[in-house]
């Protein structure tokens, strides 16, 4: 079985209604913006050691060591926060809103073509997709809540549940996740730094009891 490797994936809200002029240079900020969270947040290492790393147009998705799983979920995903609303509060261009997700799992990563595909790999992207999250971005306030994170249930136990990052797990939310015309069902956990209310049941975010 591969290593296991840890997974960042994030993406904009609303990339395809964006002008085809627009597509190219937010395409560029968005890792721009991801590394200078990482370098605030204290990962500069991961600027330069991201394992198979994509850009997808609209986000990037990159493999890192997974000990350093617990500060990509804090303090990293707060600073990414901070990172976007400086960024939106000066941009004279269109704001930039993301969702991420986080994810870990074994992948390989031998050099090869081919590394980093696989189950986690998938798994990552439909989080990303998945309607819970989805849902945060567009019942919240644009001037307010700049980042919604998904974390699988697997790095919430791990990783949160087992006090291994700075994230209360009270601050997570459980969720269903799950994506339009895919199948694909998990409980997943919403983090959202900064919320200005909770979206409606309606919209599939609704907290579910932590048992």
């Amino acid at each position: 079985m591969p290593d296991y490797r840890a997974l960042l994936a994030v993406d904009a809200k609303d990339f395809t209604g964006l002008p085809a002029l627009l597509h190219a240079p937010v395409s560029q900020m968005i890792p721009e913006l991801i590394d200078q969270a990482l370098v605030k947040a204290g990962l500069d290492d991961l600027v330069n050691t991201k394992r198979f790393p994509a850009n997808t147009g609209d986000g990037l998705v990159f493999g890192f060591d997974p000990a350093r799983l617990p500060f990509v979920v804090s303090p990293f995903l707060d600073v990414l926060d901070d990172v976007l609303a400086q960024y939106n509060t000066h941009t004279m261009g269109p704001r930039i809103r993301l969702r991420a997700s986080v994810h870990v799992g074994p992948l390989p990563d031998d050099g090869l073509p081919g590394d980093g595909n696989g189950t986690p790999r998938n798994d990552t992207h439909r989080l990303l997709d998945s309607r819970p999250v989805k849902a945060v971005l567009a019942a919240s306030s644009e001037d307010v809540t700049h980042l919604a994170a998904i974390l699988s249930d697997r790095v919430f136990t791990d990783v949160v549940l087992g006090g291994y990052a700075g994230l209360h797990p009270d601050r997570c939310i459980e969720v269903p996740a799950t994506v339009d015309g895919k199948k694909f069902a998990q409980q997943a956990w919403l983090y959202i730094p900064v919320l200005d209310h909770f979206p409606c049941q309606s919209h599939g975010a609704s907290p579910e009891p932590r048992s």
